[in-house]
């Protein structure tokens, strides 16, 4: 005999809901195959805006292919998230993988100018998350407490596997033409009969979608993602008008999505800002680590991405035994030991490079790198888990969403920071070179081993954050 209750506002039986749960969660395999498709088109991108810039004339911007598509992709995460909790996740998901095909055929067929990249990757990007947002939410709201973890252990392996095969495909079809890359999410087709056959169809009646609410919150975001891209003024101007009439819209509004009260619980935002600190490289390391193997070690895009392979997989390993880490040493020491261990590998990563200028020698750079792959694979499920205790159930859909927010969001902020750093310090370097040695660039090694020692303060900030809130993040009601 099951133990879940019915549910209250339909009369539902605890059988027919558990008949619900179990055939949710069928739908998660195809769903992680969708997020994967998207995840890995999404990375094969990142490791080669640099080449694309090139290619299109644009290069000191070719960081916004990333950065643009990340701000929309955490937009998207939170109003997907939060319509979870009323809308139909079939249908939310089936709309998401429509507007996947579309990008996919928008951006191979058109891509001649790097604005129809970025768009056609917007796309694309909007499409994708849909299936992410909608396994989380099933995991959170259907799974009972002691599979969750291991479920977003799993999904962790799955982005750190997609990263893996994304920056392999980035290297190889950037030899070819990586006009090729956009349509590798069109592969999702496959999972169409079981996605039709396991997804719940059921939505909450009498509710309705907050328009004003996701659009002044969703350009407060946009807007601060690209002040910090190209810092003019106006944008950070009419970020802060947006989050205004935002708060002023949530405070009157009879039905907004989300309430000021959400806003006010104290643990959640100690909660959330982990994420932001932790992933706010998410996007940067990889493009660095491909500038840096170009114009100190002479690689190729093809050479970095297997030269990074073996770091990703073994971060695909450490992904999908994060929900079993938790499990041995709880949630703190899981984070803690995560933080560090990203925090040691850029360290470590950053010293090779001032110690090895004029070396040919790459690979103990790589396997530097890995520590810090290792470590941030590690932190997404006892991260997420941390940040969706401290709200309640009925806020699920809204917890996942602001979750990846945050981590997209902050993500796109820091690639916006420092991406165009990395593509016009590597450009002047390859233009500079003529037939001398690219081991002749020791500034370069001082240049990119000092970004690593930055990023590495960023991730010993996050430790210290953990380790100073511990007591209120673990607090038991």
């Amino acid at each position: 005999m099951s133990n879940r209750p019915s549910s209250p506002a339909t009369g539902t039986s605890a059988t027919d809901v558990d008949a619900v749960a179990d055939k949710a969660r069928k739908a998660l395999f195809p769903l992680l195959f969708v997020y994967l498709l998207g995840v890995l088109c999404l990375q094969a991108f990142n490791l080669v805006f640099e080449h694309i810039g090139t290619d299109l004339g644009a290069v000191s911007q070719a960081s916004l292919i990333t950065a643009i598509p990340g701000v929309v992709l955490g937009i998207v995460c939170f109003v997907y998230g939060s319509l979870c909790d009323f809308v139909s996740l079939k249908k939310l998901t089936f709309v998401g993988l429509i507007l996947l095909w579309v990008g996919c055929a928008f951006g191979f067929l058109l891509h001649g100018n790097l604005m129809l990249v970025i768009i056609a990757r917007c796309i694309q990007t909007i499409g994708f998350q849909a299936a992410g947002s909608v396994y989380l939410v099933i995991v959170a709201r259907y799974l009972k407490p002691e599979s969750k973890l291991l479920y977003f252990g799993l999904f962790t392996a799955v982005f750190q596997l997609s990263t893996a095969l994304g920056v392999l495909c980035g290297g190889l079809f950037s030899a070819i033409d990586w006009s090729w890359l956009f349509l590798i999410p069109a592969l999702s087709v496959l999972v169409v009969p079981l996605l039709l056959k396991d997804l719940p169809d059921s939505a909450s009646h009498g509710t309705r979608i907050d328009v004003i609410g996701f659009a002044l919150f969703g350009a407060g975001a946009l807007f601060l993602t690209l002040f910090f891209s190209d810092l003019t003024w106006p944008l950070i101007i009419a970020s802060a008008v947006a989050f205004v009439g935002f708060a002023i819209y949530i405070s009157r509004a009879k039905n907004p999505f989300i309430t000021p009260a959400f806003f006010r619980n104290t643990r959640w935002i100690k909660a959330v800002l982990l994420i932001v600190i932790f992933y706010s490289l998410n996007f940067s390391v990889t493009p660095l680590f491909n500038a840096a193997g170009s114009v100190i070690y002479g690689m190729s895009s093809t050479q970095v991405s297997l030269l990074l392979l073996p770091a990703l997989i073994l971060a695909t390993v450490t992904g999908t035994l994060s929900g079993r880490i938790v499990d041995l040493i709880g949630r703190f020491r899981a984070i803690l030991l995560a933080g560090t261990l990203m925090a040691l590998g850029l360290v470590l990563s950053g010293a090779y490079l001032y110690l090895s200028a004029g070396s040919h020698t790459s690979w103990p750079l790589a396997a530097a790198i890995s520590v810090y792959y290792i470590g941030m694979a590690m932190t997404y499920s006892p991260v997420v888990d941390t940040v969706l205790g401290t709200l309640p159930p009925e806020q699920s859909g809204r917890g996942v969403g602001m979750n990846d927010l945050a981590m997209q969001g902050s993500g796109a902020i820091g690639i916006a920071i420092f991406g165009s750093m990395i593509s016009v310090a590597a450009y002047e370097a390859k233009a500079s070179a003529t037939d001398a040695a690219v081991s002749s660039f020791p500034l370069a090694n001082a240049y990119y081993g000092s970004k690593l020692f930055i990023y590495a303060a960023v991730m010993v900030f996050g430790v210290l954050w953990l380790v100073v809130h511990r007591k209120a993040l673990y607090q038991t009601k």
